[in-house]
């Protein structure tokens, strides 16, 4: 499947995924459509984004007066810090460069800036990038960079998917706003998921289902289902389970999920697992009902509610409020039940007939025609308002 080159990218550091143009165009989009203003005068940071491969570059270099920029900062890895490095050949923007280097180019990172017409064209665009060389390799991590950070208004990049983690948190560390590219598992990470529950991070609006293209580097390994090498001989994965994760506020978070009562729900919904029943089910470890489908959200049940973690794409935090998802720990004190290892044997052999153990603990269970059934990772939530 395509997205198992996402986890064997996270596991072996293969972290270089280009974004399409369409897609950057697509997201920021949407943020100017609810405040045109969101970016004017604003200081903005790429890192992690050479302008040689990085589209995030091109775009806001080539809208910076129409977004009203201030400044625009965008910063490169160095070649030989890269998994992906061999045949690496500067281009001529870089080598037409009086300071240009055959060491630095390797050994450094570059840092591209952008704030006035340079060239005498009587507009700021991508022409008018000015570059030098960093004086480390551009890790984010760096004093270097870090600087950069602190300088910034906003932050805007996909970095790399195994620091998904620490880089939020360097982001979150210095109070900025930003724009990043994430696997939607990152939901259920410890670090990330309080976050999504106090609404200081919440998902972008133009990813909520599907699949996205990515280009990689020429020498990526292609090993699985879901990629395709263009005219040009340039590579492309499709990575499923894409999402952004934003602090810029955005319209789709104050609409509202239209939603039926729970009667309607289980007399007309088109799910099979909901239609026809008698009642919803209920957890045996958790005092909630499950709702395996975001559109089955009953309107009219005032207790708590599992539901599936693509909620997200369509939480407003005006309509509902997160108490919390399964987890092992019991970290926002929702479970009834905590299942002993004999249960959780007996449950496995119950269900399939050998030895073994099922890890009832880190979800949440139904018992269906006697047996114990775990259910997909679920995020509890509640209606906002008394129903009336």
């Amino acid at each position: 499947m395509a997205n198992s080159n996402l986890t064997e990218a996270q596991r072996a550091k293969n972290d270089e995924f280009y974004t399409q143009y369409a897609d950057i165009e697509k997201e920021i989009s949407a943020y100017l459509e609810f405040n045109p203003d969101v970016f004017r005068g604003k200081t903005l940071l790429l890192p992690c984004d050479d302008p040689e491969w990085s589209n995030f570059t091109k775009y806001f270099a080539q809208n910076f007066e129409r977004f009203g920029l201030k400044k625009l900062v965008s910063t490169s890895y160095a070649v030989e810090s890269k998994k992906y490095k061999s045949g690496y050949q500067p281009t001529l923007f870089e080598t037409r460069a009086p300071y240009y280097d055959d060491v630095k180019t390797v050994k450094n990172g570059k840092i591209f800036t952008l704030t006035h017409d340079r060239t005498g064209d009587r507009k700021v665009d991508v022409d008018d990038l000015e570059w030098q060389y960093l004086e480390g390799d551009g890790d984010f991590r760096s004093a270097e960079i870090k600087k950069m950070r602190d300088e910034a208004d906003v932050i805007i990049t996909n970095p790399p998917f195994s620091l998904f983690r620490e880089f939020l948190a360097w982001i979150l560390e210095a109070g900025k706003q930003f724009v990043i590219i994430g696997n939607m598992n990152a939901i259920t990470y410890k670090e990330v998921f309080p976050l999504l529950k106090e609404n200081k991070v919440w998902l972008g609006p133009s990813i909520s289902s599907g699949d996205r293209e990515f280009q990689v580097p020429d020498s990526y390994p292609i090993n699985a289902a879901g990629w395709r090498i263009d005219e040009n001989g340039t590579k492309f994965l499709r990575i499923k389970g894409v999402r952004w994760f934003t602090n810029l506020d955005h319209g789709r978070r104050h609409q509202p999920l239209p939603l039926m009562t729970m009667a309607d729900n289980l007399k007309y919904s088109k799910h099979k697992e909901i239609k026809g029943k008698q009642s919803y089910d209920r957890y045996d470890n958790y005092d909630a009902i499950e709702v395996p489908f975001t559109d089955s959200i009953p309107s009219d049940y005032e207790g708590v509610m599992g539901v599936p973690i693509s909620f997200l794409d369509k939480y407003s935090p005006d309509q509902f409020e997160i108490v919390g998802r399964c987890e092992n720990e019991d970290l926002y004190h929702l479970k009834t039940k905590v299942y002993t290892s004999a249960e959780c044997r007996q449950a496995y052999f119950d269900k399939f007939g050998e030895k073994g153990t099922y890890d009832m603990n880190s979800n949440g269970v139904l018992l269906v025609d006697g047996l114990f059934e775990k259910t997909y990772q679920r995020v509890f939530i509640k209606h906002r308002k008394a129903i009336k």
